[in-house]
């Protein structure tokens, strides 16, 4: 009956309806998690915000569950649903800039490279992420942390404007202006409250930006992390950078000999005066043995895709995540200890600093409520066998259970993988009440569930 229903009403569509018996349908229910194999019942390539209308109509009146899909990255795999109905965006990536307001609009199927392509030929950017495969839907959704955070903000504190299309299938526009209590719900409650079909962003003027990508053997680990504990405390706004550890990656700039070696690197870039940018990497050059770096000038959108081509659609995917207020010994040492045993060169773990203008945001300003942590770390396993599942699951889920007696109750929404659904209340902190209510106003029927969910209030 299900497929009778959606090829009843195929022509109801602008854009393409992709079914079982399709030749195109593997690839059309393919998402950027390898791990994730499910069968939708159709996947709609949204042409226009009609056919999403009329997607969630008939996910609504037929009892079909609905997944959403922005740019298809979602660790989970959110972007997909078995014998459900996907509506896909990746047809819709357009983004329209006025560098006359600074301001850009985007479809909601557009990717961050995509988004800072066309914003870079107007010298202009907004805080995206750090990978350019990343889509912005996803990414703004749940706050939008990246490196242009400390100085702009979460990308969520640059959305002006979203159209949404609600439960009962209404367009709207949600904005400070126009259904508020929505846009509040919407800078960092996921996708829980609608589909957003395009985003209004602030731009700031960023074009050539002063990065810097430096590796250290992971002996050295103690010294970099606690300086930069120190360092990025005091460092100004305009240098947004993290600690990782990972395996030696593939790149020209680290002898060969380094590839796939436990190693501990500074990543980031600077975004004030471009005479100041090798004095501000000096220090990270300075502070231990180097075994490779890069360092220069580069325009930002080349450093935000620096590392789409490691980590790419078709690796098996588990993150694990929790906000820290302060890198503290004690969260250096799990950091050190399982630095020895990253499961593969994909793997990325990552300590993100979110002070400076994210924390000029009041905790209850937007969904996004831990405005007091000073870093937002992820874990986020990558790798090539599935035969390596079990293996870096555990290994994922130890490293979080190391560093949980030094972090928050809650983390980052988008650094939540599928079975973290226990958490959502910790995540949102003091705010899940509001955003039940919320829920409650625009989908009381959990219609939007297949995400980080938040139910609806009773």
């Amino acid at each position: 009956m299900s497929s009778n229903v959606i090829g009843d009403i195929r022509g109801n569509f602008h854009g393409q309806v992709v079914m079982p018996e399709d030749g195109e349908y593997d690839e059309a229910r393919s998402v950027f998690n390898a791990m994730i194999d499910k069968r939708p019942a159709a996947v709609i390539r949204v042409a226009d915000d009609g056919d999403v209308i009329e997607g969630v109509k008939l996910a609504r009146e037929h009892g079909f569950e609905l997944a959403i899909r922005g740019g298809g990255h979602s660790g989970p795999g959110f972007g997909t649903i078995d014998d459900g109905i996907v509506l896909d965006f990746s047809a819709r990536t357009t983004v329209e800039v006025d560098p006359s307001t600074k301001r850009a609009r985007a479809d909601a199927g557009t990717t961050w490279s995509m988004f800072n392509r066309a914003t870079h030929e107007h010298g202009l950017a907004t805080p995206g992420g750090i990978q350019g495969t990343t889509g912005i839907a996803g990414l703004t959704l749940g706050g939008g942390i990246g490196y242009l955070s400390r100085k702009h903000g979460l990308t969520c504190d640059n959305l002006i404007s979203a159209r949404v299309v609600t439960a009962d299938g209404d367009l709207l526009t949600a904005s400070e202006a126009e259904n508020a209590d929505l846009f509040w719900a919407l800078r960092g409650g996921g996708g829980n409250f609608g589909v957003v079909t395009s985003f209004e962003y602030q731009l700031h003027p960023v074009d050539i930006v002063h990065a810097g990508i430096i590796i250290y053997p992971i002996e050295h680990a103690r010294t970099v992390a606690e300086f930069y504990r120190e360092q990025i405390k005091a460092a100004p706004e305009e240098f947004g950078v993290f600690l990782g550890f990972h395996q030696g990656p593939p790149v020209p700039f680290l002898p060969e000999e380094w590839v796939g070696q436990p190693v501990c690197v500074i990543v980031g870039m600077w975004t004030g005066d471009p005479a100041e940018g090798p004095g501000m990497w000096q220090p990270y050059l300075d502070v231990a043995p180097v075994v490779g770096s890069m360092v220069g000038e580069m325009p930002y959108p080349a450093l935000n895709g620096a590392f789409d081509e490691l980590v790419h659609k078709g690796l098996q995917d588990y993150w694990k995540a929790n906000f820290i207020s302060e890198l503290s010994d004690g969260a250096i040492d799990a950091y050190i200890r399982f630095g020895h045993t990253v499961p593969s060169v994909q793997t990325s773990v990552h300590v993100y600093p979110i002070d400076g203008a994210v924390q000029r945001v009041a905790p209850d300003a937007t969904a996004f409520a831990y405005r007091h942590a000073n870093f937002a770390p992820v874990i986020a396993g990558f790798w090539e066998d599935p035969a390596d599942n079990e293996a870096n699951t555990r290994w994922v889920r130890d490293l979080a259970e190391a560093l949980r007696p030094h972090a928050e109750a809650g983390g980052y929404i988008n650094f939540m993988d599928a079975d973290d659904q226990a958490r959502i209340a910790d995540n949102y902190g003091g705010n899940y009440a509001r955003l039940a209510q919320i829920k409650a106003k625009y989908d009381p029927d959990n219609l939007f569930h297949v995400n980080q969910n938040i139910k609806p209030a009773s």
